[in-house]
């Protein structure tokens, strides 16, 4: 079983384009817990263009016992007016886990992993500090990528496939080499005890191709295609079908 965790950032961008409360992604998020979802994402920036610290509060507090919430993020990027840190938000909210992602501010969306050759020399501080608010640690990492002891040594759980390369190449036909990096960023973080995440542009057309080449993955966060699929077919049946593929 691979746990489904639903991204909903989308939802928010919706609701920023106009302004005011709709959609409310705290709405979405309690019909995808009523489809039996049992894992939120959200991803808030310090831009706020889409999910806000206040709805990371407010997410967090709808959420019963049993719904995974997964907070992602840069731990170094310093908190300002209306982003008050991804710690802060963190000790806030006491998230099940958050993962880690090197994005910038001029990022319209992750497109890379951390390098665990070259991590800053502070990481393993970070990811000590939101251990010890109880929160698993997972990080981004780019798929082919095979030096997984160090994050290991730092004190992370798991790590995430990012997926946005074998998502492109299933489009075009020709998923074989880049499913192959997957697979062995798996096993090389399997090997040194990790737990292994996906996600970046999975839907329903790629997703079930990539859980049958990538063995033992325990969670996959999915939002983009998600939400766009959902406004053809409808929040919850969408959330089923994924669940389906999952089984989780």
């Amino acid at each position: 079983m691979t746990l489904l965790s639903v991204n909903v950032n989308k939802i928010a961008v919706l609701r920023n384009s106009r302004g005011g409360a709709l959609p409310s992604p705290v709405a979405f998020v309690r019909r995808a817990v009523a489809a039996g979802v049992r894992g939120i994402t959200v991803h808030p920036r310090p831009d706020r263009r889409h999910i806000t610290a206040e709805d990371v509060v407010e997410i967090a507090a709808a959420l019963p016992t049993g719904v995974e919430f997964n907070i992602e993020g840069n731990p170094f990027a310093p908190p300002r007016p209306g982003y008050p840190g991804l710690l802060a938000l963190a000790e806030r909210t006491r998230p099940a886990q958050v993962t880690f992602v090197p994005d910038g501010d001029g990022q319209i969306t992750s497109d890379h992993g951390f390098d665990p050759g070259a991590l800053p020399p502070t990481i393993g501080a970070q990811i000590a500090a939101f251990r010890a608010l109880g929160a698993r640690v997972s990080l981004f990492v780019d798929p082919g990528e095979t030096t997984m002891g160090t994050l290991k040594d730092l004190g992370a759980n798991r790590v995430e496939i990012y997926t946005g390369p074998y998502a492109e190449a299933h489009a075009a036909g020709r998923p074989a080499d880049a499913l192959r990096a997957c697979r062995r960023t798996a096993d090389a973080a399997q090997a040194a005890g990790l737990g292994v995440n996906a996600g970046h542009d999975l839907s329903q057309d790629n997703l079930a191709d990539f859980l049958a080449g990538v063995t033992g993955v325990l969670e996959v966060s999915i939002g983009h295609a998600l939400v766009a699929e959902a406004l053809v077919d409808g929040w919850a049946p969408t959330l089923i079908r994924y669940r389906a593929i999952t089984g989780g």
